[in-house]
């Protein structure tokens, strides 16, 4: 990842703000794509030169003053906001406190056992930062065994991802759904824990640029929910609803997916051995 996100991200975002978005004229012989840095500057209460230290590095402490009022420039939702303000913890003074996060945890508490027993059939899977997939449900097993998702010791969604060539088949949407994990990465991983590290290097040597392009992109908000598409090697196609709940305690994520349509519900409980209408069709 770049050593410079922060500035990486600020400059994604001034560039996509229109004049017009902020209620300045457009002007003539305009060749910059968004706003200039002098009206950005000029819109948060800061000099020009002090946007183009955060902007390329040379300065990583801004205060939480100046990230409210660049927030509030660039028409941030909520989500961007925090996502700001991690970055500049991250690169700022707090970086060694960031760094010294725990590794990923890779067992589980009884309780979360307990919990992914009750969701059964469903597949659902606990997930830690890193992207291993660390336990999961019966119907998890047999929705992603016939993907290979799980055929290593360890299984790790972002190798799988990168590295097997099926996923590339499974995943119609594979470009999105791959900056959609990148994007996951970058807001759970420490930036500086070795076994990130361990991870980038091993991918950037095995993957290349469609790995390495999308590290190197300015950071954004991981996706929660959604729908992805499937093309399931014993079923067919799977429209499968997926929702994200965050368990920051235990360094882990609760992925669950659900049937979108009345087809996938029907498909979902063959692979169960299931009757009909174990699983319904979720919509909205």
């Amino acid at each position: 990842m770049s050593d410079n996100e922060l500035g990486a991200f600020l400059r994604t975002r001034r560039e996509a703000v229109t004049p017009t978005d902020v209620g300045l004229p457009l002007g003539p012989r305009r060749r910059t794509p968004g706003l200039r840095r002098a009206e950005l500057a000029m819109l948060a209460g800061i000099s020009i030169e002090y946007l183009t230290r955060l902007e390329q590095g040379r300065d990583r402490n801004p205060s939480p003053q100046v990230l409210g009022a660049l927030g509030d420039a660039l028409r941030l939702p909520v989500p961007d906001r925090i996502l700001l303000r991690r970055l500049a913890k991250e690169h700022g003074v707090d970086k060694a406190l960031c760094a010294a996060a725990g590794p990923p945890q890779r067992t589980v508490r009884p309780t979360m056992t307990a919990l992914l027993d009750r969701l059964e059939p469903s597949p659902a899977a606990l997930i830690n930062w890193i992207g291993d997939i660390v336990a999961h449900t019966d119907g998890y097993e047999r929705y992603a065994r016939p993907l290979g998702l799980l055929d290593d010791e360890l299984p790790n969604v972002l190798r799988y991802l990168f590295t097997d060539e099926r996923a590339r088949s499974v995943y119609p949407a594979w470009d999105r759904i791959a900056d959609e994990q990148i994007a996951q990465l970058r807001a759970e991983g420490p930036l500086h824990d070795t076994h990130l590290v361990d991870l980038i290097d091993e991918l950037t040597v095995t993957v290349g640029s469609a790995f390495t392009d999308r590290l190197s992109a300015a950071p954004s908000m991981p996706v929660r929910s959604g729908v992805d598409i499937v093309e399931h090697p014993e079923v067919g196609r799977l429209r499968l609803a997926f929702e994200t709940l965050a368990l920051p305690d235990e360094g882990l994520r609760l992925v669950v997916h659900l049937p979108a349509d009345e087809v996938t519900a029907a498909a979902l409980d063959r692979l169960n051995g299931r009757r009909p209408g174990a699983l319904r069709a979720v919509s909205g």
